[in-house]
């Protein structure tokens, strides 16, 4: 059977004009949730990024270098001959009980006691943040959040409709005395958030680290005011140097701490793991909320994963890693120093992936973007941290993905594009 041209031309433009109609009113069929999210200001940045010439020190990324692939790929072997099946089969929602007894081990070498039914893994900590979400907040809910924050989970945070409300910072962290102020005003006004943000080790985009004393002090709080805490803990193994604080989960004795980890900064990125630490009652609440979005985490991935730490291969190459980003961030730093004009400042972080410089007040690193981009160099605008739009002098750096030239160079470029900027 043939068709008529001029029925297929028809046809097709019957087709395309339904889909023009459907594309203009498109946001008609939108969900509030939908409507409230936001495209991440760094991954668009980092389209901006792409040309070669561009030195970028906008992303997250951690060093090529850092990927163990012959390590990987072995451990994936194996797991095919011996399990093959199983591992390309669908896993259940709390995830594979040998990574999960592998993460209890690696607590326990920290001094802490959990067991697997406190912990469900999940397909990165953003899938974590995001289940927080759909689990915690209502459309106009508020969650506390530091000033600044993780641009990922405020975007999280607020497709649910979250209100968050910031509490600035000193050089340790979240102001307590703030905090204790802006609860009870919102008491008193009978507002009660959800729950407390935080990153307490080598903050995202700060670099801070909150002392065990600050943490305490902010326990201590959200039990005065009965709140749960999100403590967010992507880079705690990335310490360079001083003392590693315990954690706020092991601070914690009335179970409100729920702790997201990640192997996606001390492993591999493109595996997508990641894993909730709480108490059992809620980690209940997180696998069903789980079994809503994915049913389950690559078993494959997980299973690859538990028999790369039970060789004990996380520790041995992990210490390389942190040897690389301390350089790096060493010499970074030495480069502001010699580079940087007078005026800028900067955080000097004990581990991590990032540093926040800052300019004087009354520069907007926005305005510098521009300058610095035609000079092929890039950062992200500290302003998207900020929950209420402050920070616009500032900018968030990293310095685990370049290579050394790569850093002096980008620094020379950045510190050019700024003197060019204060003094136009």
């Amino acid at each position: 059977m043939f068709f008529n041209e001029k029925i297929i031309l028809n046809f097709v433009q019957y087709n395309f004009n339904i889909k023009k109609v459907m594309i203009e009113n498109l946001n008609e069929f939108m969900s509030t949730n939908m409507a409230a999210a936001k495209r991440s200001a760094i991954r668009e940045i980092l389209k901006l990024t792409q040309r070669p010439e561009v030195i970028s020190f906008a992303g997250g990324l951690p060093a090529p270098a850092s990927f163990p692939v012959s390590d990987i790929k072995q451990c994936i072997n194996e797991i095919l001959d011996e399990a093959g099946p199983k591992a390309l089969q669908y896993g259940t929602t709390e995830g594979d009980v040998d990574l999960r007894n592998e993460i209890v081990k690696h607590y326990a070498r920290q001094g802490m006691n959990v067991t697997i039914d406190n912990l469900m893994i999940t397909t990165a900590s953003q899938q974590a943040l995001d289940i927080a979400g759909w689990i915690f907040i209502n459309p106009g809910d508020t969650i506390i959040c530091g000033l600044p924050s993780y641009l990922g989970a405020l975007g999280s945070f607020r497709a649910y409709g979250a209100v968050p409300v910031g509490i600035p910072f000193d050089d340790y962290g979240m102001r307590p005395d703030l905090l204790d102020a802006k609860l009870a005003e919102m008491k008193a006004q009978g507002k009660k958030p959800k729950f407390i943000y935080l990153i307490p080790d080598f903050q995202n985009p700060t670099g801070i680290t909150y002392p065990e004393s600050r943490r305490q002090e902010i326990i201590n709080i959200a039990d005065k005011y009965d709140l749960f805490i999100i403590e967010d803990c992507p880079y705690r193994e990335l310490r360079f140097e001083g003392k590693a604080q315990r954690m706020m989960y092991e601070l914690d004795k009335n179970h409100r701490v729920i702790s997201l980890g990640t192997f996606s900064k001390t492993l591999a990125p493109g595996f997508r793991l990641g894993w909730v630490l709480a108490h059992p009652d809620v980690i209940y609440k997180f696998v069903t909320a789980k079994q809503h979005t994915d049913l389950c985490t690559p078993a494959i991935l997980q299973m690859a994963t538990a028999r790369y730490m039970a060789k004990g291969l996380f520790e041995k190459n992990f210490g390389k890693t942190i040897e690389m980003y301390r350089e790096k961030r060493d010499f970074m730093l030495k480069c502001f120093k010699q580079y940087m004009p007078e005026g800028v400042k900067w955080t000097h972080p004990e581990g991590g992936l990032f540093l926040l410089l800052s300019l004087p007040e009354g520069y907007d690193t926005n305005e510098l973007f521009q300058v610095a981009i035609k000079n092929n160099v890039a950062f992200v605008t500290g302003d998207v941290f900020f929950c209420d739009g402050s920070g616009k002098n500032t900018m968030r750096l990293n310095f685990s993905y370049s290579s050394m030239e790569q850093i002096e160079a980008g620094v020379k470029r950045l510190a050019d594009a700024i003197k060019e900027f204060m003094h136009k």
